[in-house]
């Protein structure tokens, strides 16, 4: 299995962008997603940025896949979606079927988890589109998930992540904005305050999201390390890291350990991401609940 980095979904500066990804440059994964896709008012890099740092991580023996916006509201969006599917050199991940439309038959593609398949069929057609990988649905349990792949086409790869936030959901209102009591249109960016999202607990104290913009994710990063060898014995093809304020080169060591066979890559993670994970999802239970082993 390949390991792959997915694109950063909070709001940070150019400068922590580039110097992510010069670290990210020696780091051991095979796949690199770049790009913008929560909100199109984070314009701290534009599409040359992001092309000249594809070009500096494919130079350094990286795939690279540039990856696009999930909820698209603007015709200015669309312009420039339109570009980045036309970008010429990479790879693209489709998030909206607004960029499918735009790489159909023309341009090999992901289609993100954010496309909802949640079917065989629906993954037979885009694979005719030109889709060669896929991204389930986080909340898709590995039973589900199986099912798919024995009647998926042969050649479409399976990426499904294993670590970090889970994308749960998105909306046109901004809730960063929105817990500031700003309005969307004059938020001052401030998402970019929170570089790990902005966590909202329950009545109880307990974590329970983490608002990050428009999206909402889970309180606790996803932790399928210690799946590996179920995924192995699904097929899965790659497997994805989300990056995060703190830790995400401790994940990916520990997730290039675990596929080398070590049984306690994971467990030793705690020390560089601590407050809990989630894999709820993968076990067909609830997304927050944690199953050990």
């Amino acid at each position: 299995m390949k390991l792959a980095l997915g694109p950063i979904p909070y709001f940070w500066p150019a400068e922590r962008v580039q110097s992510f990804y010069r670290e990210a440059a020696e780091w051991p994964v095979d796949i690199v997603y770049l790009g913008e896709t929560v909100c199109a008012k984070r314009r701290a890099l534009g599409l040359s940025d992001w092309l000249a740092l594809g070009a500096e991580l494919a130079g350094a023996g990286k795939e690279v896949v540039l990856s696009t916006l999930v909820l698209l509201e603007a015709e200015s969006e669309l312009s420039t979606l339109r570009r980045i599917c036309g970008n010429g050199r990479f790879m693209v991940e489709a998030n909206d079927m607004a960029a499918v439309q735009f790489l159909a038959h023309e341009v090999p593609f992901v289609a993100g988890a954010q496309l909802n398949c949640y079917n065989h069929e629906t993954l037979a057609w885009l694979a005719e589109l030109g889709a060669r990988r896929w991204l389930p649905p986080v909340e898709l349990p590995a039973a589900s998930l199986e099912a798919i792949l024995a009647r998926c086409p042969p050649a479409l790869e399976t990426e499904v992540q294993v670590f970090g936030r889970l994308p749960l959901a998105y909306s046109a209102r901004c809730f960063t904005a929105r817990h500031h009591n700003l309005p969307k249109d004059r938020c001052g960016f401030r998402c970019r305050d929170y570089p790990d999202g902005l966590t909202l607990f329950s009545q109880e104290g307990q974590p329970l999201f983490v608002l990050n913009g428009i999206q909402i994710q889970s309180a606790a990063p996803c932790n399928l390390l210690g799946a590996v060898d179920e995924l192995a014995a699904l097929e899965v093809d790659v497997l994805r890291i989300t990056p995060q304020d703190r830790g995400t080169a401790e994940a990916v060591a520990a997730a290039r350990a675990a596929l080398a066979g070590d049984g306690e890559a994971a467990g030793r993670l705690a020390e560089a991401v601590p407050g809990g994970w989630c894999n709820g999802y993968w076990y067909g239970g609830a997304g927050m609940d944690w199953r050990c082993g």
